[in-house]
């Protein structure tokens, strides 16, 4: 069992949180409000609410919403989402096991976030610069075609 913060975690749950992840999840820095700095987000969107229930009741983090559907015909989605310093410390345990460019961000967050993100949110001009070009190279890491 793995320790994540207050959680624990098998490496057969983190392997299997990393295959969702791969297959239907997202690893990538956000923006809650204009002119705020970017927060580390990991989310899996599926429309299997008992799937993201697993993942949730496994982590005891994150949260579960539920997306609108415009039509009859759609079935309901979800989106579980986990944010910050809970998502990085998911990412140590799950990066491992992630297969596609997912692994890349993962590695990225892993060796720079904490450094470039001060917890009392006073940034210092090099510390902002340097961030900056870290959000930039998060962003640009993309599947290739």
């Amino acid at each position: 069992m793995i320790a994540i913060m207050n959680m624990t975690l098998s490496k057969i749950d983190a392997a299997y949180i990393a295959g969702v992840i791969d297959g239907e999840g997202t690893i990538t820095l956000v923006r809650k409000h204009r002119g705020e700095n970017r927060q580390l987000s990991v989310s899996i969107s599926s429309t299997e609410r008992p799937l993201l229930e697993y993942i949730l009741e496994t982590l005891a983090a994150g949260k579960i919403t539920t997306k609108r559907t415009y039509s009859a015909a759609h079935s309901p989605g979800y989106t579980y989402a986990i944010y910050n310093r809970q998502a990085f410390h998911l990412l140590q345990h799950v990066s491992p096991f992630l297969r596609t460019y997912k692994r890349l961000r993962a590695d990225l967050i892993l060796a720079h976030y904490l450094a470039l993100t001060p917890r009392n949110g006073r940034y210092s001009a090099s510390i902002m610069e340097r961030r900056k070009a870290f959000e930039e190279a998060v962003l640009n890491t993309r599947a290739r075609s």
